[in-house]
């Protein structure tokens, strides 16, 4: 009653007005969401390949976990914060005891057991492992005062990585091919011989292709340093003289280390400073090398937040405060994509560690989790900065894209001619890809020729509104043609309303022979730019409350 009291002491210009306003509201409000703002701004197809992916990985320590159940909860608190990427070290010493022999007397048992273990938990956690092989067994050197001396015979450490990819042929993809050999003791007491590990390069590298010729050679991070001694050498100079030697030929991925030191992850490169962005100088070395179409991964990426009071002379990585930890991790993370089209996978150092260092180390404090499993501010900061990852906008992909989630049995194939030199295939009826995206449609990049098989395809559990039906009433594509396609765009699905929706392609049994179904990338629409308001329409608004409220005012005036 209270209300009707004070519209009654309005005058009649008053709630005309009020009624003029009443309708221009009512006629705003069944504009479409969105109406008047541009569409995203398309993704560029990022073409250097193994840079469009999940850019998230870390360090683990896994083999040194006497229970298994820690492996277990390790990786699901990986995967649970969005990380893709295990990057896990295989020491040659506990895996080759004897020349040829992958078995422990001792414990009666292959020596390879562990190693099973770790690379079954990371597939069923959809993990890609990147394994460092180094560490050599004793039996290979004359001298063992370090462990970390590479062998007297580098044909046995040619043996013991073809042995490895043999192994693992299908489950591990990426190798990392020894670490820090610019410095003292990681390539034993001995002058630094960049000529000396550039052999070592090529003969893995040879050994390793002979055996899968689709694995990706990470060539060993170099350590950040500015020394140059008969103890260490600059990771400038040693990338340099490593190409100078013709290094370039035996990787595909170069590998690099990406401290932060004190440096804010903005601060600029250097070459006489050691900070997060001096990567960008060994990018240079490779530019001015030929071989600016590499990637380079992070090896080893972070900044250390040992507490207040930690004596000096210990902060060899510097020192920061776990909030600015977390920050600066994010910080370089989005700095790393917008900037550097060239850079892939950023591995934290480190991720969790089995209580092996103590907190009396500046080590310690690198850690995203703690050996007990409590999680440290940078686990949630890089866990808030996964969300997303897992969606596609408008923009084109490549099909590592983690927005692309593959089931059952796929192969990755190195291919020329596909666009990021790498494409993903299923011959095993039943195998999926999931792609989901936010957009108005959907097509997908594929090779076809006789050989190709037939997919279904779903949209949001419903069938797909570009494709035909079969029999059945599901959405299918036959993938075939006479004549050999490279990368055929096929659309799946247009004209959807914009939000987020999911496709799901499945190979079907086609009784052809090859059944083949390979995927190059993807494509995702937007609809047109919606109309944006425009001066006439604004004009156009405020007349029609203007003639709105003179209206109201007659009416009321008429039936006062």
């Amino acid at each position: 009653m209270r209300r009707w009291r004070l519209l009654r002491q309005l005058s009649p210009r008053a709630l005309g007005l009020l009624a003029g306003l009443w309708l221009v509201v009512a006629a705003l409000s069944t504009l479409p969401p969105g109406w008047g703002q541009p569409p995203p701004a398309p993704s560029p197809l990022r073409t250097i390949p193994e840079t469009d992916l999940n850019p998230l990985g870390a360090n683990f320590f896994l083999q040194l976990e006497a229970e298994p159940w820690k492996v277990e909860r390790t990786l699901a608190m990986a995967r649970a914060a969005g990380i893709g990427w295990v990057k896990q070290h295989f020491p040659w010493e506990d895996l080759e005891l004897r020349k040829g022999q992958f078995w422990d007397d001792r414990l009666r048992k292959s020596t390879w057991e562990k190693y099973d273990r770790i690379v079954e938990t990371a597939r069923r956690y959809n993990l890609e492992i990147i394994a460092r092989l180094d560490r050599p067994p004793a039996w290979t050197r004359r001298d063992n005062r370090l462990a970390q001396a590479p062998p007297d015979n580098f044909e046995d450490y040619g043996d013991f990585v073809a042995a490895v990819v043999s192994r693992y042929r299908g489950r591990i993809r990426y190798y990392q091919i020894w670490n820090e050999p610019n410095i003292y003791p990681e390539w034993g007491d001995q002058p630094i011989d960049p000529a000396g590990y550039v052999r070592l390069l090529q003969i893995a590298y040879q050994r390793a292709k002979a055996v899968d010729p689709n694995v990706r050679i990470l060539s060993a991070p170099l350590a950040q340093t500015l020394e140059n001694s008969p103890r260490a050498m600059s990771d400038l100079r040693f990338l340099e003289e490593m190409y100078r030697l013709g290094a370039g030929a035996y990787f595909d991925i170069l590998f690099a280390n990406a401290y932060g030191f004190n440096d804010p992850p903005e601060a600029p490169a250097d070459p006489h400073r050691l900070n997060f962005a001096r990567v960008q100088l060994l990018r240079e070395i490779m530019v001015r090398y030929g071989d600016a179409e590499k990637p380079i991964w992070l090896n080893e990426f972070g900044w250390n937040a040992a507490p207040e009071g930690f004596p000096l002379e210990k902060l060899l990585w510097g020192q920061v405060s776990e909030q600015q930890q977390a920050e600066y991790t994010v910080r370089a993370i989005r700095r790393a994509r917008a900037e550097w089209p060239w850079l892939g996978v950023i591995c934290l150092w480190y991720f969790r560690q089995a209580g092996l260092i103590g907190p009396d180390q500046a080590e310690y404090y690198f850690r995203m989790v703690d050996p007990g499993f409590t999680p440290r501010p940078v686990y949630a900061a890089v866990k808030r900065e996964s969300e997303g990852l897992g969606v596609a906008g408008p923009g084109e992909y490549q099909e590592s894209n983690p927005a692309a989630v593959y089931q059952g049995e796929w192969e990755w194939l190195l291919r020329p001619e596909a666009s990021g030199r790498t494409l993903r295939q299923t011959r095993t009826p039943g195998a999926s890809v999931t792609i989901t995206f936010h957009g108005t449609g959907l097509a997908i990049v594929v090779p076809r020729g006789p050989d190709a098989g037939i997919v279904t395809v779903t949209v949001d559990g419903g069938e797909a509104n570009a494709l035909p039906r079969d029999r059945q009433g599901r959405s299918y594509l036959d993938l075939a043609s006479p004549q050999p396609q490279v990368r055929a765009v096929v659309p799946i699905a247009r004209g959807l309303a914009p939000r987020t929706h999911v496709v799901r392609i499945t190979l079907a049994p086609s009784g052809r022979p090859g059944g083949l179904f390979a995927l190059d990338g993807f494509i995702v629409e937007e609809e047109p730019p919606r109309p944006r308001p425009t001066p006439l329409t604004v004009v156009s608004l405020a007349g029609a409350a203007l003639s709105a409220g003179l209206a109201g005012y007659r009416i009321v005036r008429a039936t006062g």
